[in-house]
C-alpha cells in the first residue's frame, strides 16, 4: 500500500500530481495524471496533451489513492523507479 513515508520508493504512474514549484515558471500549477516515468523526467497527462517534466527542477504535490496529498522535491525522485527502491532516503 501507498503511504505518504513509501511514496518516494513506490511507482508513480497512475498518481494525480500538481507541479508546486519550478525553475520554469510556465509549469507552476499544471497538474494531471502520471502516465510516465524516465531516469529523469516524469511525463504527465494534463488533459489534452502530454508534458515532460524535469524531476530535479520541480517540487511535485502528489494526491494518493486515499486522498492524502504528499510533496516531494524532485531530486529526491531522481532514478529509475527499480533503483529508487533500493536508495537510503531521508526518513520523514
Amino acid at each position: 500500500m501507498i503511504t505518504p513515508k513509501n511514496l518516494i520508493k513506490h511507482e508513480l504512474i497512475g498518481l494525480e500530481v500538481k507541479i508546486v514549484k519550478a525553475t520554469n515558471p510556465t509549469l507552476k500549477g499544471r497538474k494531471g495524471k502520471v502516465v510516465d516515468e524516465t531516469y529523469n523526467m516524469l511525463v504527465i497527462d494534463v488533459g489534452n496533451k502530454e508534458i515532460k517534466v524535469a524531476k530535479k527542477d520541480c517540487v511535485f504535490r502528489f494526491t494518493l489513492p486515499s486522498k492524502v496529498k504528499v510533496e516531494v522535491d524532485g531530486k529526491l525522485l531522481v532514478g529509475r523507479p527499480e533503483e529508487r527502491i533500493k536508495k537510503n532516503l531521508p526518513r520523514w
